[in-house]
């Protein structure tokens, strides 16, 4: 986002009432991205128990902490996911290393690869989820339901030039999960380098 640019207006009230400490923001908060914290938080910890304890933890720092995010730094739901990612990516580390320690075995170059790999996925799953209808509709059909672009094109009712160009921009979109750079005003960790 430009500096010029003005943030969303949605983005601005919340922060404002989620500093005053209105309940109700919160809530609402919630209900609009809960669900992104959540599978974000699957995609990184593999474990349903602790996206669940994550997802507390990303709203319970965003109730504490309302004045982190900025919205003149880029949209709500990106700071959310970017402060999921990032949190989901220490606990990972802990756990991980946690494990390697009890076991005895293992290496911290594994470890490293695991969270990587689990960066990679998170940001992937972003991506797919905050990409337009059209494009996410199209790599669906292409990559779920195994249509070349003909197929694809005749299932969206769409040309064969138009079916193409939404595949080739979402792939071109889903490429940049793996070196992603960071986000500005993204926590430690967050981006290319995990």
């Amino acid at each position: 986002m430009a500096k010029n640019d003005a943030p969303p207006r949605w983005d601005r009230r919340m922060q404002q009432r989620l500093a005053r400490g209105e309940a109700a923001a919160l809530g609402e908060l919630y209900d609009r991205f809960a669900s992104l914290v959540h599978g974000l938080a699957h995609t990184v910890l593999g474990d349903e128990r602790a996206a669940d304890t994550l997802t507390r933890d990303v709203f319970a720092h965003v109730w504490e902490h309302p004045d982190t995010y900025d919205p003149r730094q880029g949209p709500l739901r990106s700071w959310v996911a970017t402060l999921t990612h990032h949190l989901a990516v220490q606990r990972l580390r802990a756990t991980e290393t946690a494990a390697l320690v009890q076991a005895g075995h293992g290496s911290t170059e594994e470890l490293e690869r695991k969270v990587r790999h689990a960066s990679v996925a998170a940001r992937a799953d972003y991506i797919v989820q905050s990409m337009p209808a059209p494009l996410r509709a199209a790599l669906e059909l292409a990559y779920f339901q195994r249509r070349d672009y003909r197929q694809t094109a005749a299932d969206l009712g769409v040309t064969e030039d138009e079916a193409r160009r939404r595949l080739r921009l979402g792939l071109q979109l889903l490429s940049t999960a793996h070196d992603a750079p960071a986000a500005p005003g993204a926590p430690p960790g967050y981006g290319g380098a995990v």
